[in-house]
C-alpha cells in the first residue's frame, strides 16, 4: 500500500513558525496560531493512530507538535507580560496617558 501524506502537516509547522514572530504583538496573535496549529497536529495524530504505516511524514508532525507547544508557551508567556506591563503603569489608563506622552514627546500628531 502507497504511503501518504498526514494532511495538516505543513499548515501546521507554518503557522506554528509564525506564531513565533507574532508573539511580539502583545501575545496574543502568535498564542492563537499555535492553538491552531496545535489543534491540527491533534487531529492528524487521531489519523495516524489509526493507521501507523500509512502515513510517511510522521517525524514532521512531531516537529509540528513541538514547535506549536513552544509557540503557545512564549505567546502565553508574553501575554501575561503585557498585562502586567500594563498594570504596573496604572491600568488602561496609564497605560494610555504614557502612550500619549510619548507621542507628544516624539511630535506625532493624534
Amino acid at each position: 500500500m502507497e504511503q501518504q501524506k498526514l494532511p495538516n502537516v505543513t499548515i501546521a509547522i507554518v503557522l506554528a513558525i509564525l506564531s513565533f514572530i507574532c508573539c511580539c504583538f502583545g501575545g496574543v496573535p502568535g498564542l492563537i496560531m499555535a492553538t491552531i496549529a496545535f489543534f491540527l497536529v491533534r487531529g492528524d495524530e487521531k489519523k495516524l493512530m489509526a493507521n501507523p504505516d500509512g502515513y510517511s511524514n510522521a517525524s514532521t508532525l512531531k516537529t509540528a507538535k513541538i514547535l506549536a507547544i513552544i509557540g503557545m508557551v512564549i505567546g502565553l508567556l508574553y501575554f501575561i507580560y503585557t498585562i502586567y506591563s500594563i498594570n504596573q503603569m496604572g491600568g488602561w489608563e496609564g497605560y494610555m496617558e504614557k502612550v500619549n506622552e510619548m507621542m507628544e514627546q516624539y511630535g506625532v500628531e493624534q
